[in-house]
């Protein structure tokens, strides 16, 4: 695991990007709901935001992706991020994905935990079959700095990113289009490339 940037192709198209929300979906002030808006892409949408069931998110997520022409890009948030990671310990098409950008994920063994997210313990802790990169803060109040580096370790993540004092990295952290993260999603795309050559 490095914490340096990945290599990026200027030239190369990018693939579709499905956002992945945490718990209670992102709002309108949100870096997914204005990537959304900035370069179209599109977000899963679960049928219900408030009790999360792991199950139902992943078979909604196997859902969307079937409907796929090509390999997609995932950018997940919070609890987006185990939803990946449930996701691909379970599926039998991992190729349908060639990268996943994981952003603050919270610490689903703290004992605060909201009884909504109870049900997703214990978190998934597999390898992801493809790149990934952990996007953390160093004051998150869902998640420690240490456990988000063990969840990138224990992901196999290729890279880990600190944004100190960034919060939960949602619309209160005030990150507007934040590009530094649409850069280090695209770069997964490289690093998908070439291990699939």
């Amino acid at each position: 695991m490095s914490t340096a940037p990945l290599p990026s192709s200027p030239g190369s198209i990018p693939p579709r990007v499905l956002l992945l929300p945490g718990w209670l979906d992102s709002g309108p002030g949100h870096w997914q709901s204005r990537w959304e808006r900035l370069h179209g892409d599109a977000r899963v949408q679960q049928h219900d935001w408030v009790w999360p069931r792991r199950g139902d998110w992943m078979a909604r997520l196997e859902e969307v992706l079937a409907e796929e022409p090509s390999p997609v890009l995932l950018a997940a948030h919070s609890l987006g991020c185990h939803l990946v990671a449930g996701w691909a310990a379970h599926t039998r098409h991992p190729h349908r994905v060639c990268g996943a950008l994981l952003v603050a994920p919270p610490d689903l063994a703290r004992p605060d935990l909201p009884p909504a997210l109870a049900p997703w313990r214990p978190p998934v802790r597999e390898p992801l079959p493809f790149p990934s990169a952990l996007v953390a803060s160093d004051d998150d109040p869902f998640c420690s700095w240490d456990a988000a580096r063990q969840m990138a370790a224990d992901w196999s993540c290729q890279a880990l990113h600190a944004v100190p004092g960034g919060g939960h990295l949602n619309a209160d952290s005030a990150l507007g289009d934040w590009p530094a993260a649409r850069g280090w999603l695209l770069a997964l795309r490289d690093v998908a490339g070439l291990t699939m050559r």
